[in-house]
């Protein structure tokens, strides 16, 4: 049966939203089997599962939906969409670090973003290099952009310093989101591409199981080569099937997204609370007498259920009202604040 337009439009908006909040999930979900890996094998296993795609695949989706980078304003745009909420997250993870660890003097260092908050500041990154790659045709800029993500493990200094080592090597990611198209989803979403990619997807899965003593930093994109290996060429062949299994599983996990409403696909426009917020919550719970008592139990299937209970609370329309001033700089009056609450 043909879908007009307009049901073609809602039918793919499900789509991603369903994929923005799967993706999330994901982030939470890793963040707090972290906790875990070093106790059970499993856990591990599907840890390394999880980091081989959920990242590279919310970037390629934030890469998607950055087509209008060539309007005016749009530099100033993200500037305060990201790097704003970069500053002040920044502050207030140190304040926090300070009372949680009970250190000795209070330090706020803005090159070096705490945890999570690496991603504002790539994503800005990633937009101002769309303004140099699209001066490429996609094929040459794609290629370049991964000669550099390979290149740039062998700068030793490149780290987490302004997170220079993920802006480069997940930035591949970001520019074939930006150049695909409605169409190129809808072709992954086939029933043969589905076959296709479950089976794949084994492989990878059956290699990491296989392969337990696996680095799992090396899925973080955040160190050079000279951190797991003595030979660097050999961290450059290890980047490249890095890299062969991210994009494998991205195409496996666009593959089986649904594409249909759901209960959750309305939060999947607010996966940017949950990004910045979810991390006080996990820091905390690393610190906490309950993360020991897990580990006497059957943590992963409690931690599975704390995190979809705390996904779609961080998502919820009362923690995005209570939090839109500080997260989008959106200053709205109590009056608009009130009848928000009231919808």
């Amino acid at each position: 049966m043909k879908l007009w337009r307009g049901d073609y439009m809602a039918k793919r908006d499900y789509y991603f939203d369903n994929a923005k909040f799967i993706l999330i999930f994901f982030v939470v979900f890793g963040h707090l089997l972290q906790s875990y890996i070093g106790a059970d094998t499993f856990i591990f296993i599907l840890y390394k599962i999880i980091y081989t795609f959920h990242m590279p695949a919310f970037i390629l989706v934030s890469g998607f939906f950055a087509k209008g980078f060539y309007e005016r304003g749009y530099i100033s745009k993200i500037a305060k969409k990201l790097i704003l909420p970069y500053i002040i997250f920044q502050i207030i993870y140190s304040v926090f670090y300070y009372f949680l660890f009970s250190e000795s003097m209070l330090e706020i260092d803005m090159l070096n973003p705490h945890w999570s908050l690496w991603f504002l500041v790539s994503l800005f990154c990633w937009n101002i290099l769309l303004i140099l790659f699209n001066k490429l045709k996609p094929q040459h800029a794609i290629i370049l952009s991964i000669l550099i993500g390979l290149a740039v493990g062998y700068v030793d200094f490149i780290s987490n310093y302004l997170s220079l080592s993920r802006t480069f090597v997940f930035f591949p990611f970001f520019l074939i989101g930006y150049y695909m198209k409605k169409e190129h989803f809808q072709l992954i979403t086939t029933k043969k591409a589905k076959i296709i990619s479950g089976m794949i997807i084994l492989m990878v899965i059956t290699i990491l199981f296989f392969f337990p003593e696996m680095n799992e930093k090396w899925f973080f994109a955040s160190k050079p080569y000279s951190e797991f290996t003595s030979i660097a060429t050999i961290g450059l062949i290890k980047r490249v099937g890095i890299y062969m299994m991210n994009f494998i599983m991205i195409i496996g996990f666009f593959a089986f997204v649904p594409k249909n409403k759901l209960f959750f696909t309305r939060l999947g426009k607010n996966t940017l609370y949950v990004y910045l917020l979810h991390g006080f919550i996990v820091r905390t719970f690393r610190e906490s007498n309950i993360e020991e008592y897990l580990k006497d139990s059957q943590p992963i299937l409690l931690v599975l259920l704390f995190t979809i209970l705390l996904t779609i609370f961080l998502s919820s329309k009362f923690v995005k009202n209570t939090t839109q001033p500080l997260i989008e700089m959106n200053w709205v009056s109590k009056k608009h604040l009130f009848n928000q609450y009231r919808q």
